[in-house]
């Protein structure tokens, strides 16, 4: 007499079960996973648009429904990525709205300031955070400025102005227009900051 424990019975049935359905029904998770993505976007509106996380221009196919963003995918038909996506790409659903339409709880709203070895952050207003990034950028500006540098030329050596200020960088960002980023540029030569990078080739 073979003995088996209710495990045991529950284990011979579920295989016996899945290899049915696998052989006998002509179950295929391939088109089990397709009809699945198909019934998460039934009633979406599919709208073509670019991905703005750099200048590379990758399209992106945005899944809405109801005026919120469900689901998005890379454009097959976009010849920069043909379908692909990095990550910061396939990561901008979290900067849509949450899918029940409420506002974002987790992100801030307005300037915070944590203080040296504190562990909370604290509101601020923008005026005194305008006056804070001011004083720190004059602090460090004075504190890195070179005024001159010892260059040799054909074996002659002198003393030539660069005036820059070796210890701030500015970094750019994906999301300002051409004219803004000639700003940057702009502000970055006039304070003297050697080093003007963007923020898509970090």
């Amino acid at each position: 007499m073979i003995r088996v424990t209710r495990r045991g019975f529950l284990k011979i049935s579920g295989l016996s079960i899945a290899a049915t359905m696998a052989s006998g029904l002509g179950f295929d998770a391939a088109i089990a996973k397709a009809q699945g993505y198909e019934l998460k976007l039934e009633g979406c509106t599919r709208i073509p648009s670019i991905c703005h996380f750099c200048s590379g221009g990758c399209g992106l196919l945005l899944h809405v429904k109801d005026g919120v963003l469900i689901h998005l995918d890379g454009d097959p038909d976009n010849p920069t990525n043909e379908g692909t996506l990095c990550p910061k790409a396939a990561g901008l659903a979290s900067v849509a709205a949450p899918k029940d339409g409420s506002p974002h709880t987790h992100r801030p709203t307005g300037p915070k300031y944590r203080a040296p070895g504190a562990s909370e952050w604290q509101d601020i207003t923008w005026d005194e955070a305008i006056e804070r990034i001011a004083k720190k950028l004059k602090e460090v500006r004075d504190e890195t400025w070179v005024s001159t540098e010892e260059v040799t030329v054909n074996g002659v050596t002198a003393q030539v102005p660069v005036n820059r200020a070796e210890g701030i960088a500015v970094l750019g960002s994906a999301e300002v227009d051409n004219e803004e980023s000639y700003l940057i540029s702009k502000f970055s030569r006039l304070i003297g900051s050697p080093y003007n990078e963007h923020q898509a080739r970090i």
